[in-house]
């Protein structure tokens, strides 16, 4: 495993270092200090598995910085790890290609955990991040639905995503078809995987079907 770290905090570095041993105690672990860096260490090193991105560091323009970096390598899932926790820049790196954003007041257990569901496809937010970004979504800003839950958890948007999920679609077909940004399709993909306790989109359908949350009558096309 080959991971590509991002911050310019030594101290956080090397605190990081000891968190990835945990997913890999081989972990190949790259360090830059800024954003011009990193782009020459992401350039050099087409193989990575993870970049770990702080939002705010030196040469770096924030929010747009994600987007540089996703379109030059789409193949490679980007998390943002930073101090702020505003509403706005959850959406904005999520619209912008990261596939998770973890706050560093998060537990080395938690990382570990957000990281592996990253790894394995998922899109990962912590609980408190998750809650503040749905509130902003559900409340109008974004999306004008309902924010009332069924009693699985799930709103109105949420089981739309769901069934696209069921039918195979990509989080970009998913956003095309009901008319979101894919970062706000991420956003209620990774509330449908907390509200469901899985880490993948194949366990999230099998268990939705499993639950009944999924059936014939609400089934997607291709089922």
């Amino acid at each position: 495993m080959k991971i590509l770290l991002v911050d310019d905090h030594a101290l956080f570095r090397d605190g990081m270092h000891y968190v990835l041993r945990q997913l890999d105690e081989h972990v190949d672990i790259l360090d830059a200090g800024n954003f011009p860096a990193a782009l020459t260490l992401a350039e050099g090193n087409p193989d990575l598995d993870l970049i770990l991105l702080d939002l705010h560091l030196p040469g770096s323009a924030g929010v747009p910085s994600v987007k540089l970096l996703h379109t030059h390598h789409p193949a490679i899932p980007i998390v943002v790890i930073s101090g702020t926790d505003q509403r706005d820049d959850i959406e904005k790196v999520m619209n912008n290609g990261a596939m998770g954003f973890i706050s560093k007041m998060s537990s080395s257990d938690s990382m570990v955990q957000a990281l592996r569901l990253v790894l394995d496809g998922g899109v990962y937010l912590s609980p408190q991040l998750l809650q503040l970004a749905i509130s902003g979504i559900e409340q109008g800003r974004m999306d004008k639905r309902t924010w009332r839950t069924n009693e699985f958890g799930l709103t109105p948007r949420q089981m739309e995503v769901l069934l696209c999920m069921a039918d195979g679609m990509s989080n970009k077909d998913i956003g095309d078809a009901i008319g979101l940004a894919e970062g706000t399709v991420k956003i209620h993909v990774a509330a449908i995987f907390s509200a469901l306790r899985v880490n993948k989109r194949a366990e999230a359908v099998q268990t939705a079907r499993h639950l009944g949350i999924l059936t014939e009558t609400n089934a997607p096309r291709n089922s």
